[in-house]
């Protein structure tokens, strides 16, 4: 190879090791940066973040005024301590929870009965306050006629939050919900999920409690949508939270913004009763769940999607409910 095109060769090689260190050194310190804004505060996290940059910038120095090998070295030492520290994070159940995820269900079976406890029956007097009641309740599978989905829009309608309603013949109604577990004073954030900021929580909870808090409190656009499920998938899935918020309670998990959400996790749940499900990017923005759900044939009835939308929309319906109206009942009927 002539000289000439020997040296060029070298020189691209040096520019694309350059350029592969600026992307590796940027993305570690961007995704180092962020965990620490989320997990740490005060002092603590001011500390952390300057002893990152001061690391960040050893690594540059080194790499531009030194040797490649040093720069990627002290790359890789704060890259490592980073992960080590992340790595330590551990998910706990003995926090100072707010109110709402103060308990998380459990069940045990006894046959075709099977007895939840911490069913929360709070009634709520506005958006952040409520008479509360933590509940054990047993239901009857036997009895087990209606499963629904309800989606809760506060803001994007790209993103909805799921819950899932299980009916009994015996008028009963237990819903489901994947949560963050906040702590007292704290709310929801996006990038928090991201970062192991919260842990997960499942609840069950009555409508007139979960439902109307976002139909009447927060004023949220709540859709509800009756599945076309056989009895024994109706069956499999109420059990399979029964063992999700078993093992929730025996091992507390970090949620996550896409991984551990509310509808990856019912993903994860049906799945296995259900059959393959094909994943779908709906499953994170979730404001196209019923869509998704549609199109596998899984939505009760035969009309058009946005028939079944118009149908869905109860806030309204919820809200003109008139006190000491039965909630369940109200908002299914048109």
């Amino acid at each position: 190879m002539p000289t000439d095109n020997r040296n060029y060769l070298r020189k691209g090689l040096r520019w694309m090791g350059t350029g592969l260190f600026l992307i590796a050194l940027t993305a570690g310190t961007t995704l180092a940066a962020l965990a620490v804004s989320v997990q740490l505060s005060g002092a603590t996290k001011v500390a952390a973040l300057i002893a990152l940059g001061l690391a960040v910038a050893g690594a540059l120095v080194l790499r531009f005024q030194r040797t490649r090998r040093a720069g990627w070295a002290a790359f890789i030492a704060t890259l490592a301590i980073a992960l080590i520290w992340y790595g330590s994070l551990r998910p706990s159940d003995d926090r100072a929870w707010a109110s709402d995820v103060a308990h998380g269900v459990s069940g045990e079976t006894n046959g075709d009965i099977v007895t939840l406890h911490n069913v929360r029956n709070f009634r709520w007097t506005d958006e952040t306050h409520a008479n509360e009641a933590w509940e054990t309740r047993s239901y009857d599978l036997g009895k087990l006629a209606t499963v629904d989905m309800f989606t809760s829009v506060w803001d994007s309608p790209d993103i909805a939050h799921l819950l899932v309603s299980f009916g009994f013949t015996d008028h009963q109604h237990v819903v489901f919900s994947v949560e963050i577990r906040k702590e007292q004073g704290e709310a929801f954030s996006t990038l928090g999920g991201f970062f192991r900021k919260f842990e997960k929580v499942l609840i069950a909870a009555d409508e007139e409690d979960i439902v109307k808090l976002r139909t009447t409190y927060r004023k949220e656009d709540v859709g509800l949508y009756p599945l076309k499920l056989r009895p024994e998938m109706m069956r499999g899935i109420f059990m399979s939270y029964v063992s999700l918020g078993n093992e929730l309670a025996a091992k507390p998990v970090f949620y996550n913004t896409v991984t551990g959400n509310c509808a990856s996790t019912v993903y994860r749940i049906a799945e296995p009763i259900t059959g393959k499900l094909p994943f779908d990017m709906r499953l994170l923005k979730t404001g196209g769940l019923p869509e998704y759900l549609d199109e596998l044939g899984a939505l009760d009835g035969n009309i058009s999607m946005a028939e079944r939308r118009k149908m869905a929309t109860i806030t309204a319906r919820a809200q003109a409910l008139p006190e000491g109206a039965d909630f369940s009942v109200g908002i299914r009927t048109r």
